[in-house]
């Protein structure tokens, strides 16, 4: 590659809801936080809602003590698990060849805990956009490394070589 060639800077991963705005906390970055916050949280309070006419539903079957008990238990475990799964989501990524069929087992337990993962991203956003911490690692690891390729192919490599001659001589 010439010098007119290089390769270009590393570009920001965008994060759901809030797109690049995460780099330089420009664009409303703020609003987003609180709107992402209170979205889920108003998410979550629907979904327990929701939640509560199922169970009222198993009351009015009149299903047995035992059933609803389990019911309660399922669906706190459930959600204990989608909201640690997610929470570790915004702290690393998930090794692909190990992963990708725990993640696959897990799709349904997540989906049933969908209220400990609205409550993740929550709980995250007070803090930063969620996944945010990840997403600048990686940025910040690209761009040093960019940075050091294009130092390493500056100037005139012939020129750098005569320059170290005429200091010896």
């Amino acid at each position: 590659m010439s010098e007119t060639q290089q390769p270009a800077a590393p570009r920001p991963e965008p994060i759901r809801f809030f797109g690049t705005t995460w780099v330089h906390h420009d664009g409303a970055y703020g609003l987003r936080r609180v709107g992402v916050a209170v979205g889920a949280l108003a998410a979550a309070a629907a979904g327990a809602f929701v939640l509560r006419l199922g169970y009222e539903g198993l009351s009015i079957a009149a299903v047995g003590g035992f059933v609803s008990m389990l019911v309660v238990v399922m669906f706190a475990a459930c959600n204990a698990l989608a909201f640690r799964r997610a929470w570790e989501g915004f702290t690393r990524r998930p090794d692909p060849a190990t992963d990708a069929s725990v993640e696959r087992s897990l799709q349904s337990v997540r989906m049933i805990g969908f209220i400990g993962v609205l409550l993740a991203w929550f709980c995250r956003a007070f803090v930063e956009a969620p996944g945010e911490k990840l997403h600048r690692a990686e940025y910040e690891r690209e761009c040093e490394l960019h940075e050091r390729r294009r130092a390493a192919r500056a100037g005139n490599p012939a020129a750098r070589g005569s320059a170290k001659r005429r200091k010896r001589g």
